[in-house]
């Protein structure tokens, strides 16, 4: 009998076994660029697709190949595909996925550069970008046609934290024949896993948990065989090149070994700064999915096995005030990206997001006071000892 063993020994042992590596416990690093054919005939069997093998390292790489099966299982899907960045990972996808008169419904938030290829890119192309407000799947449902090529979101959304029922988005999506294709940066699989809610293609910005340490660039996707397959040779290989390096597979390999650690550290210390943020009079709004009264905390619960360590909130002294509260912070570093072991802050709208005008943003749920704030791996009193000492007025009376 065959037992299932937990998602922690997957990550840490799936695909690879030492005594096939001359019994080297950690994965060897294929640094080359192409690879030695046997014989001639091997080499056209495998450009012909009719023998299993690496033919060069900008269509696969046996470090890579190692990632890439690690990931697939960790989501729970058939394959995975390594790419140079989280954005590798979605034009690559995207540019696969859809031609010229297809339509791709997208959430109303995105990462800003996510909002920026769908302009610059895929609009220019003749692909017609749809946004809408899928907090609500009623709008999805009044939305899809048969046009709809793709149904694409994030959840939970960068950087306002809404949530989308990824089950309830995916049935309206495949009525109509659409890929739902989720990025799931901000949960990791660890927390959720979409294409068991019913997604086609997950993707991810492996910059973030799941390397872990703020020492890569990294981009992957999971999907079927057949889908992962086709991505790599037209959208990776073809059409973007973003092919990632094995030495920054092998940094992300390392960072899986312990993303259920850091996640379950990051997420306890996030619940009680979103709560001390909460109550602090100095904060008007929180956005964080572990908070009772958290607009959509039933889809967290339904979909997240813990409510993640991503933080948006408002202070009521607006922009300026903002800007005088992260100048003021002194352990919190003021830098973009997420996931890493430092709490990170960042303003959006001057940011991440300032690929939207202020009209789009206004439209898009991204205000010019938003916060948003990842939470590391420090000491949760240090990092409430800063913010105390940064917002404009301390949270507790002198009394």
């Amino acid at each position: 009998m065959t037992r299932t063993t937990g998602f922690a020994t997957r990550a840490i042992h799936h695909a690879y076994n030492p005594f096939e590596n001359d019994g080297a416990l950690t994965p060897p690093l294929h640094l080359t660029s192409t690879f030695s054919f046997e014989t001639a005939e091997a080499g056209g069997e495998m450009f012909a697709g009719e023998r299993a093998g690496h033919i060069y390292s900008r269509i696969s790489n046996p470090t890579c190949d190692l990632l890439e099966k690690r990931i697939a299982v960790l989501e729970g899907a058939e394959a995975g595909l390594a790419l140079s960045s989280g954005m590798g990972a979605i034009t690559a996808v995207l540019w696969t996925l859809l031609s010229p008169g297809d339509e791709v419904i997208v959430d109303k938030t995105l990462y800003g550069c996510t909002f920026a290829f769908m302009r610059h890119g895929l609009a220019k192309w003749g692909v017609t970008i749809t946004h809408v407000d899928m907090t609500d799947p009623a709008n999805l449902k009044a939305a899809v046609s048969e046009k709809t090529r793709v149904v694409y979101f994030e959840t939970p959304a960068n950087p306002n934290m809404r949530l989308v029922d990824i089950a309830a988005s995916s049935e309206i999506a495949h009525s109509v024949g659409a890929h739902v294709v989720v990025d799931n940066t901000y949960a990791s699989p660890y927390l959720t896993r979409p294409i068991e809610h019913g997604a086609d293609i997950v993707l991810h910005s492996a910059t973030k948990y799941l390397g872990g340490h703020g020492d890569v660039v990294a981009g992957l996707v999971v999907g079927t065989a057949e889908q992962i397959s086709e991505i790599r040779l037209v959208g990776m290989k073809d059409m973007t090149g973003a092919v990632m390096a094995p030495f920054n597979a092998m940094l992300i390999l390392r960072g899986l070994k312990t993303l259920n650690l850091r996640l379950d550290r990051h997420c306890a210390s996030a619940k009680v700064v979103a709560d001390y943020l909460q109550a602090h009079p100095a904060v008007s709004e929180v956005y964080f999915p572990g908070l009772e009264n958290f607009a959509q905390h039933d889809v967290a619960q339904r979909q997240m096995s813990q409510p993640g360590a991503m933080i948006a909130f408002e202070i009521k002294s607006g922009l300026s005030g903002g800007i005088e509260f992260m100048n003021r912070l002194n352990m919190i570093q003021r830098a973009v990206s997420l996931g890493d072991a430092e709490t990170l802050i960042q303003h959006p709208a001057s940011m991440t997001h300032s690929t939207y005008t202020a009209e789009e943003r206004a439209e898009h749920g991204i205000s010019d006071g938003l916060i948003r704030l990842s939470v590391g791996l420090e000491d949760v009193d240090d990092i409430l000892a800063d913010l105390e000492q940064a917002l404009p007025y301390p949270a507790r009376s002198a009394a």
